[in-house]
């Protein structure tokens, strides 16, 4: 038996309850070691002083107003993209200091690490259940802003150094699902040829952007050596993230997200990327 919410009130918190249990780190007892081991390194990690970031310039930002998306929802700001394209010159420089000083205190405002969560039923789904709803998650529209800009120097990082497996394809650029299934067709036919079988493991991953174990991630990105000053202001934003859900006109109450990469975040896919990379 599902709980019967009767108000607005009531039907948006059961809609929180569903995300709020996806958002928990694993509690595995058969892996103590790995956790006192990975929190040991982090702390020792983010201990060291931080190198010098790569600031960003009125330019960038521009170009990055210029790339937002006019039909995107707003976030919990209410503050629209079409608003960001016509802010005045003042405006642009002050959002470039903000930028700027988030980099070098790799401080990332609680206030945008807050999302406001709609939920839409999934086709052919009971509506009764909370569970029967995809949640969409809606960030700030200047956090967004200011993914775009770091989102550039994680990128640049991960192909300059080649940080992604050539049979990663989820997430990147000009990799597409149609040129991965014709590597699989190809290696069968040519085995066939061969008279050799071919063995596949096809894995799906439920809630899989949302369980990604946090310091897990900052643990491995520290093992390639990403530049230490992503990694400080990564874990600012990783950390101490929120959300409510919203039904009809009543707001949830504020929850916690312990896991998972932001739902909605331009930065959170190539993060995934690389939490999965090992993974073969």
């Amino acid at each position: 038996m599902f709980p019967i919410a009767l108000s607005h009130s009531e039907n948006a918190e059961a809609l929180a309850d569903t995300p709020e249990t996806q958002f928990q780190p694993a509690a595995d007892p058969s892996v103590p070691a790995v956790i006192e081991m990975v929190d040991v390194a982090l702390m020792s990690y983010f201990q060291t002083p931080a190198s010098e970031p790569k600031l960003t310039n009125p330019d960038e930002v521009h170009e990055a107003i210029r790339g937002l998306k006019v039909g995107k929802a707003p976030g919990p700001n209410a503050l629209p993209n079409i608003a960001l394209k016509h802010l005045p010159q003042l405006a642009v420089s002050i959002l470039v200091q903000i930028f700027n000083a988030i980099l070098l205190l790799h401080h990332f405002p609680s206030l945008w690490k807050h999302a406001r969560v709609n939920s839409i039923l999934k086709p052919g789904k009971d509506p009764a259940p909370s569970s029967s709803y995809r949640p969409i998650s809606h960030l700030d529209t200047i956090d967004k802003l200011f993914e775009k800009i770091i989102l550039v120097e994680i990128l640049h990082v991960v192909n300059d150094r080649r940080l992604l497996r050539d049979e990663q394809f989820g997430f990147r650029p000009r990799h597409y699902t149609s040129l991965h299934l014709a590597r699989l067709v190809e290696r069968m036919n040519r085995n066939f040829g061969e008279k050799r079988l071919t063995g596949a493991v096809f894995l799906d991953v439920e809630k899989a952007l949302d369980t990604v174990w946090i310091d897990g991630l900052l643990y491995k990105l520290t093992l390639i050596n990403f530049p230490s000053y992503i990694l400080h202001t990564v874990l600012s934003y990783l950390r101490g993230r929120t959300f409510e859900a919203s039904f009809q006109t009543a707001t949830s109450s504020r929850r916690g997200m312990r896991a998972g990469v932001a739902q909605g975040g331009l930065i959170s896919p190539v993060l995934f990327s690389q939490d999965v990379n090992d993974m073969s």
